[in-house]
């Protein structure tokens, strides 16, 4: 298959992306203020981005033809890091409450984390689903029922109402079961598959409505508005939240036409290797510096200094010294091979 430069970029994107969103939250333990809730506008897009990667990855490399083993082999990879770090952070946090002097049972807390998905790792169920349906939709030509344009516009719509419902609820199910829900996410799978779709075409050939929302006003209209509705706090910062669809889709129409053909650079590549380590190991340092600093010691700056410095090596050499075991990779998160 041939080399996609700007899914490299996007993976690296969405890397930073998740790691920023998890290091504003420690930040806000410390401050909360506009400009930390404006900062995490751009971070929002790191869950929905891994989603969208792994979808038009497959499209565009197997199409209809997909290899028998395909399914057991990438929810492996996927579903056995989920249960190993879901144990270990749920252990963790029994500790952590235990220590406070919170009466907490183990048995609540890791139903808590590894059967409601109470943790960042939830992505990992929603990735799963999601691989399942590109199996089914390959497999049993959906497509039929299912064309991707029409139901890229469903899709959102959809997605839209199920985060807006729960934003409407004041009571939600336990852990973070309504987020695995793949309606919220649907939107994602559409995308990927109208842009596999169009891949190819000439920018004359490309649909007008595709063309017309690929324009950067749009997206940059939409950030002013999102923007304009935070300053008296009608907004809260997320990617389950419904102003996060129209975002998304307009983000990534833009940005792959943006990064068509361009390189991506050493670093780039390097932070895609080991995105998926960063992604499940980054709170366990980030927790590592709390424990240093029990007392809240540190000057903000440095706090958070230490937070992206301990966080970003601390994930990658850990996911270098798990690769070079026998079953590193698949236990604790297997590192890219980038080309």
């Amino acid at each position: 298959m041939q080399r996609i430069e700007e899914i490299y970029w996007l993976r690296a994107y969405g890397c930073l992306a998740v790691f920023s969103f998890h290091l504003l939250d420690y930040l806000n333990q410390r401050v909360d203020t506009l400009a930390t809730d404006l900062a995490r506008i751009p971070t929002v897009l790191g869950t929905p981005i891994f989603i969208f990667i792994s979808i038009f990855l497959f499209s565009m490399r197997y199409g209809r033809d997909i290899p028998q083993g395909f399914l057991g082999s990438r929810v492996k990879y996927v579903m056995v890091p989920y249960l190993v770090y879901g144990l270990a952070y749920s252990l963790a946090e029994f500790l952590r409450l235990q220590a406070n002097g919170v009466e907490a049972g183990l048995v609540e807390t890791l139903r808590e984390y590894l059967v409601y998905a109470g943790w960042h790792g939830y992505f990992l169920i929603i990735a799963a689903q999601f691989y399942a349906f590109y199996w089914l939709y390959g497999r049993f030509d959906l497509a039929r029922w299912l064309p991707a344009t029409p139901w890229l516009l469903i899709g959102s719509l959809i997605g839209m109402a199920w985060w807006g419902y729960w934003q409407w609820r004041s009571s939600l199910p336990p852990g973070y079961l309504h987020w695995i829900a793949p309606l919220g996410w649907l939107y994602l799978f559409f995308l990927a598959m109208v842009l596999v779709k169009h891949y190819q075409d000439t920018p004359e050939a490309r649909p007008a409505w595709l063309v017309a929302l690929a324009r950067p006003r749009w997206l940059v209209a939409l950030i002013g508005l999102v923007v304009l509705l935070s300053l008296p706090g009608w907004l809260e910062y997320s990617s389950k939240e419904v102003w996060v669809v129209p975002f998304f889709l307009l983000f990534t129409l833009w940005i792959m036409g943006r990064l068509r053909g361009r390189p991506a650079p050493p670093l780039v590549r390097r932070l895609n290797e080991f995105s998926f380590g960063i992604y499940l190991a980054h709170p366990m340092f980030f927790n590592l510096v709390d424990v240093l600093d029990p007392g809240q010691r540190l000057p903000l700056a440095l706090y958070v200094l230490a937070l992206a410095v301990v966080g970003m090596a601390g994930s990658i050499a850990w996911n270098l010294t798990a690769n070079r075991m026998q079953w590193g990779g698949l236990l604790f998160g297997k590192r890219l091979r980038v080309a």
